[in-house]
């Protein structure tokens, strides 16, 4: 008897998302100065993702310039439970820019389950562990 190819299971109605745009690394801050210096910040990779640019709307862009917060781009990432992004973290896309994540949205009615993060320039790059 032939074995027939069956699809993964989801939830009936729910969009698959694809993410063909590019991978973006995820990582944290954290302070790499001994106690008593003066702060300094180093990266630690948290994430390494595939992710889907999405469109910058109207009205997220003009509350983001009433926040004094420039949002460049949105992106939407799959949802990584054991290593959750949060609004502390910097994302670095392929090309080496470096953005830091202003704010992150769950998606409704997308499988897998997704996050919008939305990515504002940063000023002074940090430095990148190789």
């Amino acid at each position: 008897m032939a074995r027939q190819w069956r699809a993964p299971h989801r939830p009936d109605n729910e969009i698959t998302q694809e993410m063909n745009s590019g991978v973006v690394k995820i990582y944290s801050v954290e302070d790499s100065a001994q106690p008593g210096y003066q702060p300094k910040p180093s990266l630690t990779l948290k994430l390494t993702l595939r992710y889907e640019e999405q469109r910058l709307g109207i009205n997220r862009l003009y509350l983001s310039r009433q926040n004094q917060a420039e949002i460049e781009k949105v992106i939407r990432v799959e949802r990584q439970d054991e290593a959750p992004i949060s609004n502390q973290d910097v994302a670095i896309l392929e090309s080496g820019s470096q953005y830091s994540i202003n704010y992150t949205q769950t998606v409704q009615d997308i499988y897998p389950l997704c996050l919008d993060l939305s990515l504002v320039k940063v000023e002074q790059n940090y430095e990148v562990p190789t």
